[in-house]
């Protein structure tokens, strides 16, 4: 049993059932919608997932913000008053100031509570890809060690987390400023899906372009090429923006096609979803290099 807290955000998009599975604390993150805001919990309290993606679809514009440094003091520490250690595990740097935040206010906790040790480690990963790191991290935690070789592992594999995806309608990524309008006009014509990744710092980057949706969806395994470990087919991710059928056929490939033995798939969350919209579909696994 490990004597620290195992800390994330929910921009790790894991469900209740894993978070207790896991034994880790989440960190909601928010977004607005209209002139209300909702807190991102993995139970889905404030807003269901599948209710999000229809508000989407029917045309909703959905804001989001990092993390405030005051409000992760505030939460480091309540934990440090209760006398408890903390790794926290956050969303990419390259992605979001989130753990930026999380990092300073680190700092400036132990400061005050000297006894205490709150770490920090970039995960350089998002939605179910940071869920796969943290899922690792927490169960190889379960082993054994102290929070500084855990950090340690941690920092270590964060690189290995790879990530392939698609998204079904380009207009999510020209509001976020991932894509041009005239890529945007000219991939819905064509019905052009593009693929991406996540590179080593962290930040999305454009790795091709497909045809048609079945033809993405077999893109996102062709990027195992290259990059395959001993473990790679031990364990996959596979999240979706309210596609569940879609996610299923990428894992039916993975366990019947490719022999990975255990694949696990959740909904893409409501703050990163903002970003990517409804038709996202991406496929996690641990890899030799990004």
């Amino acid at each position: 049993m490990r004597d620290f807290v195992i800390v994330t955000d929910s921009a790790c998009d894991l469900d209740q059932a894993l978070v207790n599975e896991l034994q880790v604390d989440i960190l909601p993150l928010t977004l607005t919608i209209g002139d209300k805001n909702y807190a991102h919990y993995p139970d889905e309290r404030e807003i269901k997932n599948a209710d999000f993606y229809n508000m989407m679809r029917e045309g909703a514009t959905p804001t989001t913000a990092a993390v405030s440094v005051g409000v992760f003091e505030e939460y480091f520490r309540s934990y440090a008053k209760e006398g408890k250690d903390v790794l926290y595990l956050g969303f990419s740097s390259g992605l979001s100031a989130t753990w930026h935040s999380g990092h300073l206010a680190a700092q400036t906790v132990m400061e005050e509570f000297p006894e205490r040790k709150i770490l920090t480690v970039d995960s350089l990963c998002a939605s179910l890809g940071q869920g796969m790191f943290v899922y690792l991290v927490a169960k190889k935690a379960e082993e054994g060690g102290s929070i500084e070789e855990i950090q340690k592992y941690a920092t270590e594999l964060a690189p290995h987390i790879c990530h392939s995806f698609t998204v079904d309608d380009l207009v999510y990524l020209k509001r976020g400023g991932r894509v041009s309008a005239a890529t945007a006009l000219v991939g819905g014509l064509l019905n052009i899906k593009p693929v991406l990744h996540v590179d080593n710092e962290g930040h999305l980057i454009s790795i091709g372009k497909s045809r048609g949706r079945k033809a993405s969806i077999m893109a996102l395994t062709n990027y195992l090429n290259g990059r395959e470990l001993p473990e790679t087919k031990e364990l996959a991710f596979i999240c979706h923006g309210d596609c569940l059928g879609d996610a299923q056929m990428l894992s039916d490939i993975l366990t019947k096609e490719l022999g990975f033995k255990k694949v696990i798939i959740g909904y893409t969350g409501p703050v990163i979803g903002a970003h990517s919209g409804p038709g996202t579909l991406a496929l996690f696994f641990v890899g030799g290099n990004r």
